[in-house]
C-alpha cells in the first residue's frame, strides 16, 4: 500500500489528466515531457512550483530548529503522501491529522510520530488508534481531550476492551467565542488531575490553537497571543507542579500558520521535566497569493525577513478564456469546484497567449469577480483598450486564498519549473 501511495497510477479519469494519454506512475510523469503551457494537460489545472515548494519546506524547517521547537506540519492542508514524505526527509518531527482516516495515511506513508489536533470520541476511531498501533512498531498517536464527558467515552470503550493500550492525549486549551477546547484553568485543571488519575488515558501534554483570533494588525495579534499562551503556560506549570503528566517528556503545541511567529517562543516554558513544543502549521508548504501572503507579510516585518527570504506562493490554477460576452467582461473555464474561494476569491498573477510558452504579467485591475460551480468572471476597465483584454483561448493564471480548500478539490497535481515543464506530481487523498 505504502508504494501506491507514494508512486500511485496516474490515468485518464482523473481531472487534469489527458484523456487521450497513456497511465503514468508518478515516478514517471517528468518523462512524458509534457509542459502546462503547451496544452499537453486539459485545462483548467492545478500547479505546483518546484522550486517555491522546496524552499517553503525548508524554510520552515529551519525557523523552527532556530526557535528551538519541532515542526508537525499539519497534513489536512494536502493530504498528499509525496509532499508528507518531503516534509519528514526535510526533518519534521512527526504529522498532525484531524481525522483518525486522515492520520492512516499517513502512517502508510512512513509517519511514526503524530498528533490528531481534534477530539476523538467516537468507538470506531478508538478502536482504529489501537488497530494502527498493533500495527506499526513505533507509531505513537496523541489526540486532543478537552471535557470529561469526552473522557468517560473513552473509559468506557477502554473499559470494554482488555489489552487495550492507554492513549496518549493532549489536554487542549480554547479561547472564549472559539472552537474546542476548555475555556477557564479551572476547568483544565480539573480536567488535567481526572486525566491522570485515568486508567484509560496517559497525560502527554497541553495543545492549543490560536489561529482563528489572528487579524494581520501586529499590535492586536501580539496582545491576543500573549494573552493567549500565558494561559496555557500556567495551566502547564500547574499540571506540572501537582505531577499529572505521564510522560518524561512533555508536549506543548500551537501553531496556525498565520501568527506561527507569535507562539513559537511560548512553547518551550521552563518546567519540571523536559518540554518539547511542537508547531502544527500546515498552509506554509504552498503558501498564497491571498489571505496567508497578508498575515505572513506581517510575519516578515516581525522577524525582520527579506522577500526572498520568506515563504513563497507555490501553488496555481491555470484556466482558459472560453468567452468575452461583453466589454469588460471574460469568462474562464474554471470555478468552485476547482478552486479556492471560501476566504478570498481568486487572483489573475500571469497569462499566456494561446499557443505561447512564455508566461507574461497581467495589467493592472484585473480581477475575478466571482465564481460558478465551473465559471469565473474576469473583470477589466473596458475603457483600457483591447490591449488590456483577454482573448478567447487565452490562459490566465491564478492565484489562491487558502491551499487547503484548492488541494482537496484535485486527486492529483503535477509538480512544474519556473517555465512550467512538468518535473513530478503529487497525489490527494481526501
Amino acid at each position: 500500500m505504502t508504494n501506491e501511495l507514494i508512486d500511485p497510477l496516474l490515468q485518464p479519469g482523473l481531472k487534469g489528466y489527458p484523456l487521450t494519454a497513456a497511465p503514468h506512475r508518478r515516478s514517471e510523469i517528468a518523462g512524458a515531457g509534457w509542459n502546462v503551457l503547451a496544452g499537453d494537460l486539459p485545462y483548467p489545472i492545478a500547479v505546483l512550483k518546484r522550486e517555491a515548494l522546496e524552499h517553503n519546506i525548508a524554510w520552515m524547517q529551519q525557523r523552527t530548529q532556530a526557535w528551538g521547537i519541532a515542526l508537525a506540519p499539519h497534513g489536512k492542508t494536502t493530504m498528499s503522501p509525496q509532499l508528507f514524505r518531503r516534509q519528514l526527509d526535510a526533518g519534521a518531527w512527526g504529522l498532525t491529522f484531524a481525522t483518525v482516516q486522515q492520520l492512516a495515511i499517513g502512517v502508510a506513508a512512513g509517519a511514526r510520530r503524530t498528533v490528531i489536533a481534534n477530539q476523538v470520541v467516537q468507538a470506531s476511531d478508538l478502536a482504529a488508534i489501537q488497530a494502527l498501533l498493533q500495527g506499526h512498531a513505533g507509531l505513537r498517536i496523541v489526540f486532543l481531550v478537552d471535557s470529561i464527558a469526552q473522557l468517560e467515552l473513552i473509559e468506557q470503550w477502554f473499559g470494554a476492551h482488555p489489552g487495550a493500550r492507554p492513549f496518549e492525549v493532549l489536554l487542549e486549551v480554547g479561547a472564549a467565542g472559539g472552537r474546542s477546547g476548555v475555556r477557564t484553568q479551572d476547568e483544565a485543571l480539573a480536567l488535567a488531575r481526572r486525566l491522570h488519575d485515568s486508567p484509560a488515558v496517559r497525560l502527554a501534554g497541553i495543545e492549543c490553537y490560536e489561529g482563528l483570533g489572528a487579524q494581520g494588525e501586529t499590535a492586536a495579534d501580539t496582545a491576543y497571543a500573549t494573552g493567549f499562551m500565558d494561559r496555557v503556560e500556567a495551566i502547564a506549570r500547574a499540571a506540572d507542579a501537582a505531577g499529572w503528566f505521564d510522560t518524561d517528556e512533555v508536549l506543548l503545541s500551537a501553531g496556525g500558520s498565520a501568527i506561527f511567529d507569535l507562539v513559537a517562543g511560548r512553547l518551550t516554558p521552563s518546567l519540571g521535566r523536559p518540554v518539547r513544543g511542537l508547531l502544527r502549521s500546515g498552509c506554509y508548504v504552498t503558501h498564497d497569493h491571498g489571505f496567508y501572503k497578508r498575515m505572513v507579510n506581517r510575519v516578515e516585518e516581525r522577524l525582520g525577513c527579506g522577500c526572498d527570504e520568506t515563504l513563497r506562493p507555490a501553488m496555481e490554477v491555470w484556466a482558459l478564456v472560453q468567452s468575452r460576452p461583453e466589454p469588460g467582461l471574460a469568462i474562464l473555464a474554471v470555478g468552485k469546484r476547482d478552486i479556492s474561494f471560501d476566504l478570498a476569491l481568486p487572483v489573475p498573477i500571469a497569462r499566456a497567449a494561446r499557443g505561447s510558452l512564455q508566461p507574461a504579467a497581467v495589467p493592472p485591475g484585473w480581477s475575478i469577480t466571482g465564481l460558478n460551480d465551473q465559471h469565473a468572471y474576469l473583470r477589466w476597465d473596458a475603457a483600457a483598450g483591447e490591449s488590456a483584454a483577454p482573448a478567447v483561448g487565452e490562459r490566465i493564471g491564478l492565484g489562491i486564498s487558502h491551499p487547503c480548500t484548492t488541494f482537496d478539490k484535485w486527486h492529483w497535481m503535477p509538480i512544474v519549473e519556473d517555465d512550467y515543464r512538468i518535473s513530478d506530481a503529487v497525489a490527494t487523498h481526501f
